[in-house]
């Protein structure tokens, strides 16, 4: 008999699906049927993690989804609309885009000062899609323990950047259980996603809230204090605690994708909030007379880290590193 039904992707691995009918966890096997393509888009991946989808499956008898197997699995037939993403391009200079996510209820982008080195663009890049795609989002600052001391100004500093640009900045560490618990009931309820580059520890702090689950923990190199790759997919993980939590890949470069040079100033809260000051309209921020935007940044109101991370994708050439 043929059965119908709706699920959530929860795991993607190459050409092949975990889907589960949320909340419930009960994983089973799909496939695409033929190419699923969403109207008005070039991404490399029409179906992603945390997509809701409608799905077929052959059983032998009772509607029984264990009758789903490898050998037999569901066939994904169509990708419901989305309420939001995390997207980026592709590649380096490549006009494809990639699909990270869908349907978040809140991205945690982890990071840290040091252990990998943080990079403030590449944050901000992140921070700018979260704000196109309506996705909130919550800073989280791991592996405290390491450098609480020896980073104190800089620690400092971060905050005093990303709070006053109006984020929640969270600090964390996995290997201590600092910040874990709140970290925990920050996810209770929710379809929550870690990102960010390699080597920040997401797996690790995803064992530490829930340590029944066993991501694929890396190590750091020492050549370049660089992250190894360890998660190699894109996976939900269902918490004792209530909610799920979507582990990605390291992060190695963060595209913007369909936004104009126009746009971007919009989706910097702290420069969105002052620009309606600004003589001109439009007003690129960078040379025209009276920009409330520019004396902002002279009178320290804005950090000058983040608006140096403006004007650089404004001269986005293709290089997102």
């Amino acid at each position: 008999m043929t059965v119908k039904g709706e699920a959530t992707v929860v795991k993607h691995t190459g050409s092949h699906y975990l889907l589960s009918c949320l909340p419930q966890w009960d994983l089973f096997p799909a496939v695409l049927r033929g190419k699923i393509r969403l109207k008005g888009s070039s991404s490399t991946n029409p179906v992603a993690v945390g997509d809701k989808v409608s799905f077929e499956a052959e059983l032998p008898g009772q509607n029984m989804l264990d009758s789903i197997t490898p050998e037999n699995p569901a066939v994904i037939t169509a990708v419901h609309p989305r309420t939001n993403y995390l997207i980026r391009k592709s590649t380096n200079l490549s006009r494809q885009s990639h699909i990270i996510a869908a349907n978040l209820d809140m991205a945690f982008i982890i990071a840290t000062i040091d252990f990998p080195e943080i990079k403030l663009p590449f944050l901000d890049r992140i921070l700018v899609t979260c704000e196109v795609y309506n996705i909130p989002v919550t800073i989280v600052l791991n592996k405290v323990d390491l450098y609480r001391e020896t980073h104190a100004e800089m620690l400092e500093a971060f905050h005093n950047i990303y709070e006053g640009a109006g984020y929640n900045v969270m600090e964390v560490s996995a290997l201590t259980g600092e910040g874990v618990a709140q970290l925990r009931d920050a996810c209770k309820g929710r379809l929550s996603l870690f990102s960010g580059v390699s080597g920040v520890g997401k797996s690790s702090l995803i064992k530490a809230i829930d340590p029944n689950l066993d991501p694929r923990v890396g190590e750091i190199s020492d050549a370049h204090l660089q992250g190894k790759h360890t998660t190699t997919f894109y996976e939900m993980y269902a918490l004792a605690s209530g909610g799920f939590i979507i582990d990605t890949p390291g992060l190695r470069g963060f595209g913007l994708v369909d936004l104009s040079k126009e746009e971007i100033a919009l989706y910097f809260p702290e420069m969105h909030k002052v620009s309606q000051e600004c003589r001109f309209s439009p007003c690129t921020h960078t040379h025209e007379p009276g920009c409330a935007v520019k004396a902002a940044v002279e009178e320290g109101l804005i950090s000058y880290e983040r608006y140096s991370s403006y004007l650089g994708m404004l001269d986005d050439e293709g290089k997102y590193r």
